[in-house]
C-alpha cells in the first residue's frame, strides 16, 4: 500500500496516575514512541493492564498524558480522529440514522444534510434496510456496524478502535473481522486498533505493536507480510502461525513473571 506520510507520530509519552488517597504514583505507560502512516492499519496487543486501552485514550483526548507529545494529522472539512469502543454508545432514544448523523450535525451539519450524507455509511456497513431501527433491536455485532458508521461520518483522519470486538461472540467477531477488513478497503482511513487477541491484530493490521506489560512500553512492532485481501482461511496457514508464535513469545513469558507474582 503506498503511504502518504504520517497519520500519528508519539514521543516519549508516559502516563503517571495518582492514588487520591494515599498519593502513591503508578507508571502506566513510559516513553511509548510510535508512528502511523497515512491508510496504515495498526494493531496494539499486550498484556492486561499494559496500558493499550490508556494510550488510544490520549491519542483520543479523553486522558491527558503526564509527558510527551503526540501530533495527529488534521484534514480540513473532516475530524483529526473518531473513536470505537468496546461497548455500544449509540443513544437507545435514536435510530440508527440519527445516531449515524448525530456527530454531522453536532459539527453544524443541517439535520436533512447530515441525514443524506449518513446514508451511504449505513450501507457501507451492511446496515441497509435497518436506518430506522432503534438500538434495541440490532444484535451485538448490528449495534457496532451502527457505532463504526458514526465514526466514519465524522471522516475522521484516524479511526481510533478499542476492543470493538470483544463482547462478541466468537462467529460472530470473526465476521466482524472480515467485515472491518472490507469498509477499510473502502473508507481507506488510518485505524490503530486495541485487541487482547493476538490472532485479531494479525489478521486485520499492516503492523502489530506488542506491548510490555506495566508500565508499557513498545516492545516489539511487527510487519505483517500477508497478502491483502485476506480470507478468513489466512488464519490457518504457516505464515499466520508463524506470527502468532513470534507476538505469544514476546507475550508469555510476562504474563507468567505477573501469574508468579499474584
Amino acid at each position: 500500500m503506498a503511504m502518504n506520510g504520517l497519520a500519528l507520530s508519539a514521543r516519549g509519552v508516559q502516563m503517571i496516575y495518582r492514588d487520591r488517597e494515599s498519593g502513591e504514583r503508578l507508571l502506566a505507560l513510559d516513553d511509548i514512541n510510535l508512528d502511523v502512516e497515512e491508510g496504515q492499519f495498526v494493531s496494539i496487543v499486550g498484556p492486561s493492564g499494559c496500558g493499550k486501552s490508556t494510550f488510544v485514550k490520549i491519542v483520543n483526548g479523553l486522558l491527558q498524558a503526564t509527558d510527551g507529545e503526540i501530533e495527529v494529522i488534521r484534514k480540513e472539512g473532516g475530524a483529526d480522529h473518531a473513536m470505537v469502543f468496546q461497548e455500544s454508545s449509540l443513544f437507545p432514544w435514536y435510530t440508527v440514522l440519527a445516531n449515524v448523523s448525530y456527530g454531522l450535525i453536532c459539527q453544524g451539519v443541517p439535520k436533512q444534510e447530515a441525514q443524506a450524507r449518513a446514508l451511504p455509511l449505513i450501507r457501507l456497513v451492511g446496515l441497509a434496510g435497518f436506518e430506522k431501527r432503534y438500538p434495541y433491536q440490532l444484535s451485538g455485532g448490528m449495534q457496532q456496524r451502527a457505532n463504526l458508521a458514526r465514526a466514519l461520518a465524522v471522516d475522521p483522519e484516524i479511526l481510533l478502535m478499542d476492543e470493538p470486538f470483544a463482547s462478541l461472540d466468537a462467529q460472530t467477531r470473526e465476521i466482524m473481522q472480515l467485515e472491518l477488513l472490507r469498509i477499510w478497503s473502502e473508507a481507506r482511513k488510518t485505524v490503530v486498533f486495541i485487541t487482547h487477541q493476538i490472532d485479531e491484530a494479525i489478521y486485520l493490521a499492516d503492523r502489530v505493536i506488542v506491548m510490555s506489560a506495566r508500565p508499557g512500553r513498545v516492545k516489539a512492532d511487527i510487519p505483517i507480510d500477508l497478502p491483502r485481501p485476506r480470507a478468513l482461511d489466512v488464519k490457518r496457514t504457516p505464515a499466520f502461525a508463524a506470527y502468532a508464535e513470534q507476538i505469544w513469545e514476546l507475550i508469555s513469558p510476562e504474563l507468567q513473571q505477573r501469574m508468579g507474582e499474584a
